[in-house]
């Protein structure tokens, strides 16, 4: 296992450790949360019920004997737990490496708890572009032309809604104000930008060692 991989296994157990019998957990998206997933099962707890943010993180949670429900049949979550692409000294968040950005917002707001789990290398001093966006297909060209320095990801699937996944590369200096700008673009479903609001507590691995960021 590499130093980065122990990481995110040494943050995923220590977030794992967090979840009590009979809680309903939002599960994220990612490499990270892989490692989440193993840890969680291990712990057999009582009761506990789940939702996914992707079909991926459902597969594999219920492969390893996780209870998984349709979200629809839940309209709160005692804790949430996802990894992050970058996280700045104020805590905030850039997510949607892996294009479920908008079904993480929607769980991360859902949960009274909202856990971050990260290695050493996903900290940094300022947040730098790219901003993951999910976009109607509806209105493509022209949500693209308002907002500027944004493309659609080469390559990139839909989301797991059907949404356009793109990226915006312009400024990031100020981010409450870029966060506002962007959710204000009709045919932005999402960005990837989450607020220290949202963030209960960001779980850093270093080595062995786990401290809250």
């Amino acid at each position: 296992m590499t130093d980065a991989e122990h990481e995110k296994q040494a943050a995923a157990a220590a977030a794992a450790a967090l979840v009590e019998p009979g809680q309903l957990v939002g599960l994220g998206t990612g490499s990270t949360v892989a490692h989440l997933l193993t840890a969680l099962a291990e712990r057999r707890l009582e009761g506990v019920r789940c939702v996914a943010t992707s079909p991926a993180t459902e597969r594999s949670a219920r492969e390893l004997g996780l209870q998984v429900e349709a979200f629809d049949d839940l309209d709160r979550l005692d804790i949430a737990i996802d990894g992050t692409d970058q996280v700045d000294p104020d805590r905030w968040l850039v997510k949607g490496g892996g294009g479920a950005h908008t079904r993480e917002k929607v769980v991360a707001t859902a949960a009274e708890r909202f856990i971050v789990i990260a290695g050493s290398d996903k900290t940094v001093d300022v947040i730098r572009a790219p901003i993951p966006l999910e976009l109607l297909a509806y209105g493509l060209r022209a949500t693209l032309r308002e907002l500027g320095d944004a493309t659609v990801r080469d390559g990139a699937p839909p989301s797991p809604d059907g949404g356009v996944i793109a990226d915006y590369h312009g400024p990031v200096d100020d981010l409450a104000a870029l966060a506002a700008r962007l959710d204000a673009v009709p045919g932005v479903i999402a960005h990837g930008l989450f607020a220290p609001e949202l963030v209960t507590e960001v779980l850093v691995a270093t080595g062995d060692q786990v401290t809250s960021l």
